[in-house]
């Protein structure tokens, strides 16, 4: 890997660094919320529910989070939004530690934190091409990435443990630790003023973010492909009653959780060639494919060593993609539209697993477990070759030639930053 970034830049270390620990806590929570829900109710529709009392305030503040950072300081929304998800976290840890969990709270609660995250992650996402150079974005991803697939994997495999061994309520608490120490690393960075004109926050505004991603085809390809591989082949809300009835092994469940990270970090670890690949959207299209492949594979596999590889696969070529896709999105948008953008971004990656899980909770319960996520990878890789054939310009974008991506290396290039040209 290309470490310049962590070495050279102070803010991309902090940054990097409350973002491992941000998604360790997160990742507690992740686990503990649909092991709760199923303990208590059963059904793999319940589990898979919880995604449509996230799927609303994921819209709205992720849209009005990304209007936001386009105008107000972004360190201190970093900051602020922290402390309202460490609140929120609490009240699920209370509500735990009850004698009789209410389920309803565990509903209102967790689109509660996915108004407070929608509203953080478009201005981290904005903030992190500004802490590097322009020709070190591909290389800050990449480690922005391995920081990331870090705390998803750790968070699962311990959350596993502890919601198996003394329940969800711990794995709150471990959640609020961890965003209070990462609020406090933000804390920590400088101030980055806007560079170019800036509005308050406005349904004018995020309109015209709107139009701008919608008027450019590689970004749309970028929104599309993520949308149809997440919604179509997403597996993670089954792992519960994969683990429990199909392999009948319920201790095994932290490892289902975090196998499609561990292949992330793989492919993370081993990403210096991706800085010399330019036909970005041709990569995306193939690795989401083999994404929805693998899932396929996992879902037929007879032991769940096999399917454990195999989704290992699957998250090694997921980070692929996304990896891609990042670099299109930090390396061709103006900073004046970034946290706007960045709001629709976190929506294309964030409502297709929402999506998804209502999908494979529904047709695991009137069909099978295995069925689901097997129907699911076959339908993601079809999904995804028909939007390659429609966008055919996002399938030949090269970053060398791309008026966009020219543009941007150009602004930065006059404001006195060295550039590679090659980038």
């Amino acid at each position: 890997m290309d470490i310049r970034p962590f070495r050279e830049h102070r803010d991309f270390r902090l940054l990097l660094i409350a973002g491992t620990v941000f998604y360790f806590g997160g990742m507690m929570t992740y686990v503990a919320i649909p092991f709760q829900i199923y303990q208590l109710t059963h059904s793999n529709l319940a589990v898979g529910a919880v995604g449509l009392a996230e799927l609303v305030p994921l819209i709205v503040f992720g849209l009005y989070g990304g209007a936001l950072a386009d105008h107000m300081d972004r360190r201190l929304l970093l900051i602020w939004t922290g402390i309202a998800q460490a609140a929120f976290t609490a009240w699920l840890a209370i509500n735990a530690f009850s004698s009789h969990p209410r389920l309803w709270e565990i509903f209102l609660v967790s689109g509660l934190l996915a108004s407070s995250s929608a509203m953080q992650r478009p201005s981290r996402e904005a903030l992190l091409p500004r802490t590097v150079r322009h020709d070190e974005i591909i290389a800050a991803n990449a480690l922005s990435s391995l920081g990331m697939q870090f705390g998803v994997l750790a968070g699962p495999a311990l959350g596993g443990v502890l919601v198996a061994s003394f329940g969800p309520a711990w794995c709150f608490l471990v959640d609020i630790v961890g965003l209070f120490v990462a609020s406090m690393l933000y804390a920590a960075m400088r101030r980055y003023p806007h560079v170019g004109e800036t509005e308050p926050p406005s349904l004018r505004g995020i309109k015209l973010g709107l139009r701008y991603a919608m008027s450019r085809r590689d970004l749309l390809g970028t929104y599309v492909v993520d949308i149809a591989a997440m919604l179509l082949a997403m597996p993670v809300v089954l792992f519960p009653a994969l683990a429990a009835e199909v392999f009948g092994n319920p201790h095994l469940l932290g490892l289902l959780y975090s196998a499609e990270t561990v292949g992330a970090l793989i492919a993370t670890a081993l990403s210096g060639w991706t800085s010399r690949v330019r036909r970005h959207g041709r990569a995306i299209v193939l690795a989401a494919m083999a994404y929805g492949a693998f899932i396929a594979m996992a879902g037929m596999a007879p032991t769940i060593w096999g399917a454990l590889f195999f989704f290992t696969c699957a998250g090694a070529a997921d980070m692929i993609s996304a990896l891609f896709r990042g670099t299109i999105w930090s390396q061709t948008i103006p900073d004046n539209l970034r946290g706007r953008l960045a709001g629709i971004e976190m929506l294309s990656y964030s409502v297709g697993p929402l999506g998804g899980q209502v999908r494979a909770g529904l047709v695991a319960d009137r069909w099978t477990v295995r069925g689901s996520i097997v129907s699911g990878g076959v339908a993601c890789v079809g999904g995804v070759a028909l939007t390659a054939m429609w966008l055919h310009d996002f399938w030949s974008y090269d970053a060398r030639t791309d008026e966009h991506a020219v543009a941007q290396r150009q602004a930065r290039q006059l404001a006195g930053e060295r550039v590679n040209p090659a980038q």
